[in-house]
């Protein structure tokens, strides 16, 4: 995929007018809400939610279809009313200016559509005419957001000829041709192959590099929340439960251990003598020692889990006394799966939104 392209020089990067008050020195945040409610009848789709989106950082939203998501979404962008409370989108209220946020906020939905028999390129340029780009711009602004997702060499032709990733991508590029201030994403990478989301979530990566833009991504498949967000909310049942870096939420919805993780050599360089679950499970903190047939290493739990480094200091020890031969030592990441199905299971005992980390 072609990288990410610097922004024209002519095009000046606006900056969120700040509302509320807060310290001073702090930037405004791009998005915040506060008690935001959307009943429709008995039901809450939306429940109290209290929510603020950084400048420059990519933000996911985590949930199971159902959970809210889109509905926030659609507050967000004033295309549905709240129930109750208040949302500011790069220093708006969305319910009573929302042509004026949608001028400042890049969309894509879940599922993007274009016109069929037209070209990548005569899609944007109908884009280009609603949002009032004159003509000797739009053409270069065109050019430019297909470079940044890669699509130039297929500009020119049909859209009905492309896949689900490309039209994502076109989509990205709708979304980019009014320079917004934030990027709004509703499950960008359903159905996309697995190629095409790397590509996807590499762009996204891009445009926050280079462009200092703020994302919102809303998304169900928790491996790539995890690998593209800088924090993540985990959204449940309309509530908002968790907020947080994937550390900080493994710290508060965890069991309070870390797992280490010690591949060792199965050949005649290591001693046949030497036991690794028996040498694991002699080292302190280290409360079990496991097989993973999986990645055919062990396993090994230690508590608390911020004695993790000691304890791989302590396998070096032991491996170098004992003519263990390792092959790999190193901390496992938190799975965001595992941290999502403590937290929903929790949810009825986490009271209001709990945020973790600063």
């Amino acid at each position: 995929m072609t990288d990410i392209a610097p922004p024209l020089p002519a095009r000046r990067r606006r900056t969120a007018r700040p509302v509320d008050s807060g310290a001073p020195s702090s930037p405004p945040a791009p998005i915040r809400t506060r008690a935001l409610t959307k009943r429709y009848g008995d039901l809450v789709a939306v429940d109290l939610l209290d929510l603020e989106v950084r400048a420059g950082e990519i933000f996911g939203l985590l949930g199971q279809n159902g959970a809210g998501k889109t509905t926030t979404i659609l507050m967000l962008l004033g295309l549905t009313e709240p129930t109750g409370g208040t949302a500011r989108v790069v220093g708006l209220d969305p319910a009573r200016r929302p042509l004026e946020v949608k001028r400042r906020v890049g969309y894509l939905p879940d599922a993007v559509g274009f016109y069929g028999d037209l070209t990548g390129r005569e899609n944007l340029r109908y884009t280009a005419r609603l949002n009032g780009l004159a003509e000797g711009d739009a053409e270069a602004h065109i050019e430019h957001v297909l470079e940044q997702v890669g699509l130039v060499g297929r500009a020119d032709t049909r859209t009905d000829t492309y896949s689900r990733g490309m039209l994502q991508r076109l989509g990205i590029a709708d979304a980019l041709l009014k320079d917004p201030d934030i990027l709004i994403l509703d499950e960008p990478t359903t159905s996309i192959d697995p190629i095409g989301v790397v590509e996807i979530l590499d762009l996204l990566r891009g445009l926050v590099r280079e462009r200092g833009m703020t994302i919102l991504l809303s998304s169900h498949l928790l491996g790539q929340v995890q690998s593209v967000c800088d924090r993540v909310g985990i959204f449940a049942s309309g509530r908002l439960i968790g907020v947080g870096t994937v550390g900080e939420l493994a710290e508060r919805f965890g069991d309070g251990a870390a797992h280490v993780e010690v591949t060792v050599a199965r050949d005649g360089d290591t001693d046949a003598s030497a036991d690794p679950a028996a040498i694991l499970g002699r080292i302190e903190h280290v409360e079990s020692v496991a097989w993973d047939p999986v990645h055919a290493s062990w396993r090994a739990t230690v508590r608390p889990a911020d004695a993790s480094g000691a304890v791989r200091e302590a396998i070096l020890r032991a491996a170098v006394d004992s003519g263990l031969r390792l092959t790999s030592l190193r901390v496992l990441e938190p799975s965001l799966d595992d941290i999502y199905r403590i937290a929903v299971a929790g949810m009825s005992r986490a009271g209001a939104t709990t945020e973790v980390g600063s």
